[in-house]
């Protein structure tokens, strides 16, 4: 496989500038058209005025592309032929020259590969409703057990099994923190009911983490920075209990399964929210760009 590193982000990982990587999913498969594309400028200019590079992750024509131009940016946010791509879909992309958009896996993997540490994210995928059943939870959480990267995160999708999904990352020793608050955030929500073990408060001591997981080396694991919508931005918490109630039921009505469960439940929750949940969520990738820039400005400092 050839890594296709940009100019600009070599530079900057060449000389320890600030680098953070970013999912190109959202552009392709999160948003709306023509707005994706104007996200995607928004979040990775986020990146600069906060002093760092943004590299945003894609795979064009079989070469995975670690830092992305304009016009590759606009490829992406165009969807023609854009395939969504975890970590186990790059061999079959790279073998047969197609071109996707990296989900959580794929980005977090291929930035690894590049040298980057930091990466920014709206939210994890994790253990699906009805594991018990389905056995059905996200390429991400193995991805995070064995992948030496830093994510910055507003928890995982709310249309998880949140529990389980923290019990899991806990099972794989991967490092979870609330980033200033003891509370695991519920993507869309503030607060997801669930606790952490671990409150982490300013860049700096999250770069503290990141060197004690280097001085242990203990096996290469993902450490989680949760960081919550601020309340003023997030869904409306009665408003998400009730849509996502609804959304389940028709879910099961209509037969959803598999992969096609979560894309489901997120364009119901857009819908018959007036687009309330994808502002949450947007705010929650706004944020979450900033703080792994700052992250990322303390960690090239060190």
């Amino acid at each position: 496989m050839v890594l296709v590193v940009s100019e600009e982000v070599r530079e900057a990982l060449d000389a320890g500038r600030a680098v953070v990587a970013l999912e190109s999913t959202i552009i392709a498969h999160g948003l709306p058209r023509p707005r994706n594309l104007r996200v995607a400028l928004e979040l990775e200019e986020e990146v600069r005025r906060a002093g760092a590079v943004p590299a945003t992750i894609a795979v064009l024509d079989g070469r995975p592309q670690v830092g992305l131009a304009k016009d590759q940016l606009e490829r992406v946010a165009g969807g023609e032929g854009i395939r969504k791509l975890g970590r186990r879909d790059l061999p079959f992309a790279v073998a047969s020259a197609a071109s996707g958009a990296t989900t959580v896996s794929a980005t977090a993997q291929l930035a690894a590969l590049a040298g980057i540490r930091v990466f920014a994210t709206g939210g994890l995928g994790g253990v699906h409703r009805e594991w018990t059943v389905t056995q059905d939870e996200s390429a991400d959480l193995g991805l995070l057990a064995r992948t030496r990267i830093t994510v910055v995160c507003a928890g995982v999708k709310s249309i998880l099994d949140v529990p389980a999904t923290l019990q899991r990352l806990e099972t794989m020793g991967v490092a979870v923190a609330g980033y200033g608050t003891d509370r695991f955030p519920g993507f869309y929500l503030s607060d997801s009911g669930h606790p952490v073990d671990w409150t982490l408060r300013t860049p700096e001591q999250v770069v503290d983490v990141m060197r004690a997981q280097d001085t242990l080396a203990a096996g290469d694991t993902a450490l989680i920075v949760a960081n919550p919508v601020p309340e003023e931005q997030q869904l409306d918490p009665e408003l998400h209990a009730r849509v996502l109630a609804d959304a389940l039921q028709a879910c099961e009505a209509e037969g959803i399964t598999g992969q096609a469960v979560t894309p489901f439940l997120l364009g119901y929750l857009v819908r018959h929210t007036d687009g309330a949940s994808l502002e949450a969520n947007l705010a929650a990738v706004r944020g979450n760009v900033r703080l792994a820039a700052r992250i990322a400005s303390a960690w090239s400092a060190r």
